[in-house]
Parts: C-alpha cells; structure tokens; sequence
C-alpha cells in the first residue's frame, strides 16, 4: 500500500473530481475479455449501449441471447418458477434461513421507527401533500463470485415497509441455470414478487422498457457491477434510479489507542469485496499505521480471495499521516466515503463532525460487516464521492410526494391579485384570465 505524510499531499489525493463516471474507466484487461467475447474493441460504455438498445427492440430473444453468451446459461425459462422457489427455501440451512429471519425483521422494524410519512393531511392554509408508494420497483441483486441474499432484504424490506405494490429481482444465474437458495429464500421473506434470472446491462434494460417476459418498473434499485451502473446511467429518465453505485470503499479514522488487528481486519473485509474497491486508513500514530500494515499481510494470508485483496490493496489501499484526529476528520469531508469507522478515543464524541459519509460506524463494535448484515439500516450507500449530496437507500427511495392545493374563497381572493401580476409580468395572459374571472365572479361560457 502507499503512504502518504501530511495533510495537504492527501487532500490533494482524497479531493474527488467533480464529475461522474471517472471510476468505470474501461480497464485494458476487461477490454481485452470483450473483444473476446464479442470480436469488437468496444468500450464497457459502448457496450451497454449495444445490450441495452439491444434488449429494447428484441425483447426476450436478446435477453436469452446475453444470457448464453456473457453467462454462459442457456434458459428455457427466464423466471425462477415457485417449484424452484419453494425448493430452494427449503433447501436453506436452517440457520441461514433464522438469520435472514432475523435480519429481515430488525431492518423492517428499523424502517418502521423512520417511516414519516401517512395519509394525507392539510394545513390550515389549505396546503398539503400526498405521499404514495411506487407501484413497481425492480431490484438488483449481484452475482457471479458470491451470491447476496443480504443485498436482497436491504432493498426489498424498504421497498415494502413504504408500501410499494409490486416488487421484483433480477439476479444473475449460476452455471446451472439456477439463483442461490439463499437468495430465493430471502427475496421470499422480504415480499418480492417475481424473481428473473438476469443480469448485467440486459437485466436494467428489460425492467426499464420490459419485455415480453418482464414488465417494466418505475424505479431500479440496487449495486451492480460496471455494465450494470452504465446501464442504470442510460435508462435514467425512462425509469428512476437509486444512484451509479462504484467499488466498495471505507475510510479509516484510528488514533493511537486503535488496535493494530482491527484496523486492518476493516480494510481486508473491504478489500475483499473485488480488485477496484479501495481501503484507506488516516491516522496521526506512525506506530499504528506500521502495526496495521504488518497485520493486514498477516491477515490476508489464509483468505480465498486473497488475490482480489492484495491487487485491491496494492491499486487503492492508502496509509495516511496527519497531524491529528481534527485533520483526519477533514480528510474524510472531502473524500465522502461510503463507510467511515471512527477507532478514535471518544468515538462517539467525533461522530457529529463528519460531514460526509454514507455511513458512520462508532468505536470498534461497530464494524462495517455489522451494517453488511445485521445492524438494520441499508448497505445500499453512495460512493464514488456521492455522499456529499446523496444518502443511503431507504423508505424515500420508494415513495412519491403530490403537493395538494385546497385554497377557500378567502385565501383565493387574497392571493389572487398577485397570481395575477405575476402572470401579466411573465406576459402569460390566459394565465392572468384564469384568475381574474374568478375575483370577478362571473366566469365567461
């Protein structure tokens, strides 16, 4: 990993660009992989333009035909039918299925406690608003070298606590054709609807435009890989998105008091994740930054992905030394990562200073893993910078606001006059009528 001394060399480091997209870059070795497999030099942009444009046009026939040749599946069917859903339940370990259980209610209960909204009020000045689920969300849930079922109820159990009417999931199939029994079972408990086994730029397009197969959805939620983020990218306006979700990241903020073996343990889970996700640790102990990059070699040694976690170390892992706590802090504003950990004496009293993050994790019980799985609120978390203006995923995401405007008499013919000058300025004088027959009392036939 590199090392970086002081705070004005990191700021410039950690400063983000302010523009989108520098992190899907084509990478030369999976330029390469496309060529190969499509016999063109295409960009992962270009692409997904083809897949996308693609899917629209041929429907389920350009769904199958992506399927067999970027996941080497050829399917009859494109849904995952309820005898393989049922199947599949039952086949989970019996403790997998109680820890999904469980999890599925904690985050419930957390959405519950945040949930605001209900049914439609008015204020004494006849103004209010009404607040409607969406009808139809389709979700992502990765696939390829790990299976995600926790993704699944981090997306679907918000969905449903707001209310939305129909949920659906597509999820990238496995050699076999079939989705992991863990994923079926949790997208059952979480009250999705229909499964489709899909993926990539193909699955985002199918629920933007449908097909004959999959109706189309109101709003795409959930991280995907490379061709799934430039898809959500070119379907947005036809459907609403959650966001571009990049790599996984985590910034580390650990004083002197810091265990070694923790900090480190916080940035090989990170690592781990796939080859662009980046770890950084920001600390003013020299002593600690030495202890943890010996401990993070030590760690990784025995691991399976320990090849995904040395070049995602080696390309994006970061030791930085500052001068404080204070500095580190700052740091941490202007990179906006998607997980922060404070493993700072007094913790809990840093907490309130960050200003950008996706999620804050507090003192060294809270680890990342704990807001993966258990803790309750989504995993769904902007990066790539994002979290200076955007916020994780949650009941929100699946709600629409309708303003209402209930004005008596009264409040009309005060209001009016002004209406009406405001018309007349902007030269709008169907819009000035519009009021003026109404002060007047006698509209015209």
């Amino acid at each position: 990993m590199k090392t970086i001394r002081g705070f004005a060399a990191a700021a410039r480091l950690l400063t983000r660009p302010r523009r989108s997209g520098d992190w899907y870059e084509t990478p030369p070795a999976l330029r390469r992989r496309i060529k190969e497999t499509f016999g063109e030099d295409l960009s992962a942009e270009q692409l997904v333009e083809r897949i996308v444009t693609d899917v629209r046009e041929r429907g389920d026939v350009a769904l199958r035909e992506y399927t067999l040749r970027l996941d080497k599946v050829e399917l009859d069917c494109l849904e995952v039918s309820e005898r393989e859903w049922k199947a599949a339940c039952n086949k989970v370990n019996r403790s997998v299925l109680r820890a999904l259980e469980m999890v599925a209610e904690r985050i419930r209960r957390f959405y519950e406690m945040s949930r605001e909204h209900g049914p439609s009020e008015f204020s004494r000045d006849g103004l209010g608003q009404m607040v409607r689920p969406l009808e139809r969300v389709g979700l992502y849930a990765p696939g390829g070298t790990a299976s995600y079922p926790s993704t699944v109820l981090m997306t679907a159990v918000p969905a449903k606590v707001a209310g939305v009417e129909e949920i659906v999931l597509t999820t990238p199939p496995r050699s076999d054709g079939s989705i992991p029994a863990a994923t079926l079972a949790a997208a059952r408990l979480a009250g999705v609807a229909r499964v489709f086994k899909l993926g990539g730029a193909q699955a985002i397009a199918a629920l933007a435009y449908g097909t004959e197969t999959v109706s189309r959805v109101d709003k795409i939620c959930g991280p995907g890989n490379i061709f799934v983020v430039l898809a959500k990218k070119q379907v947005f306006g036809q459907v609403a998105i959650d966001g571009l979700h990049g790599p996984s990241e985590v910034v580390i903020i650990a004083d002197g008091t810091a265990e070694p073996a923790l900090c480190a343990a916080e940035m090989v889970a990170q690592a781990e994740h796939d080859t662009m996700a980046s770890a950084i640790l920001v600390t003013p102990s020299a002593r600690l930054a030495q202890k943890v990059e010996q401990a993070v070699e030590r760690q990784m040694e025995k691991l399976g992905r320990r090849s995904i976690i040395a070049q995602s170390l080696k390309d994006n892992g970061r030791i930085v030394l500052v001068d404080d706590v204070a500095e580190a802090v700052e740091l941490a504003a202007l990179y906006a990562p998607e997980h922060l950990c404070l493993m700072v004496r007094r913790a809990e009293e840093w907490a309130p200073k960050v200003r950008n993050a996706g999620a804050v994790f507090v003192g060294k019980w809270s680890p990342v893993v704990m807001g993966d799985y258990v803790a309750g609120p989504s995993h769904v978390l902007p990066t790539g910078g994002t979290a200076r203006f955007s916020s994780p995923l949650g009941v929100s995401d699946f709600l629409r606001v309708s303003h209402v405007v209930a004005l008596d008499a009264r409040q009309f013919k005060a209001l009016g006059p002004v209406a009406r000058t405001l018309a007349e300025a902007e030269g709008l004088e169907a819009h000035a009528q519009a009021v003026a027959m109404r002060l007047k009392g006698k509209p015209r036939g």
